[in-house]
């Protein structure tokens, strides 16, 4: 009975976890590298958009090395123009690396919960997994997969998105759970339960350390950026602009390397 109750808190732990205190899932936030906004980024054609509706400046846009602070166009030097078209290649680039990590994060959330539904169920690649897992890919594909990061979409919430699919499955766990122990099934589900969290537990954990390097590699690429944006000679307001914000005293800071005009960024 122990290890149905094991089984069973699995739904409660956070995504990408088989055992809390070994599985880890990467942050999905603008904090990730020690570098946050408090902007809600957009890119599309029409270069990079930034949003936000408590401070100033409200929007920034920039595009092809212009700048745009809301609504005006500002003036700046060719090494800013240059700066802004490395910057603006950088994020097209961490774009779709951070929508795969996202996939990947769903991807073993909803391994994790199809194999446990399933050990207490006795019902694997269940319709109702499928449905809750196509509603967390559609959800990846039509934000982030477009180019579209809003604050309040991701970090906590974006958890939380996993979490309330575990809740809405404990329902039909507990009925299928219950109608086995009337029948007599429980030592069969016991023994099918533990050979399962014997197969999963280091597969997991395989996955789910090789998504936190890769969330890490994109640091690198990150802190270059910030780097490049310090060295904007563009003042707002007399100020410098600030996109980004290195957040921890303790956060490495690569030299960005300014390229040539073909787009391409260097990483040191």
């Amino acid at each position: 009975m122990r290890r149905l109750l094991l089984a069973t808190a699995l739904l409660a732990l956070p995504p990408l976890a088989a055992r809390a205190d070994s599985v880890k899932s990467p942050e999905l936030s603008s904090t990730q590298c020690g570098v946050g906004t408090d902007y809600d980024v957009l890119v599309d054609g029409g270069g990079i958009w930034l949003r936000r509706h408590d401070a100033t400046p409200r929007e920034i846009v920039f595009h092809d090395g212009q700048l745009s602070i809301d609504g005006h166009m500002q003036a700046v030097s060719d090494a800013d123009a240059q700066r802004l078209r490395v910057l603006e290649a950088g994020v097209r680039q961490l774009m779709p690396a951070v929508t795969g990590i996202a996939n990947e994060s769903v991807g073993i959330s909803f391994d994790v919960l199809d194999v446990v539904y399933g050990s207490l169920t006795g019902k694997f690649d269940s319709r109702k997994v499928r449905v809750l897992r196509r509603d967390a890919e559609r959800f990846v594909a039509s934000t982030i997969g477009r180019g579209r990061w809003e604050q309040d979409l991701f970090g906590e919430g974006f958890d939380q998105r996993v979490q309330d699919a575990a809740e809405s499955l404990k329902g039909s766990i507990a009925r299928g759970v219950l109608w086995t122990m009337l029948t007599g099934g429980e030592e069969r589900i016991e023994k099918r339960t533990e050979k399962i969290e014997a197969e999963l537990e280091p597969k997991i954990e395989a996955r789910a350390r090789a998504l936190e390097q890769h969330a890490q590699s994109l640091c690198t690429q990150v802190l270059a950026l910030d780097r490049i944006q310090s060295a904007l000679e563009f003042r707002y307001d007399g100020q410098p602009l600030r996109m980004m914000r290195v957040s921890g005293d303790d956060a490495p800071a690569p030299v960005a390397k300014e390229l040539a005009p073909d787009n391409g960024i260097t990483l040191p």
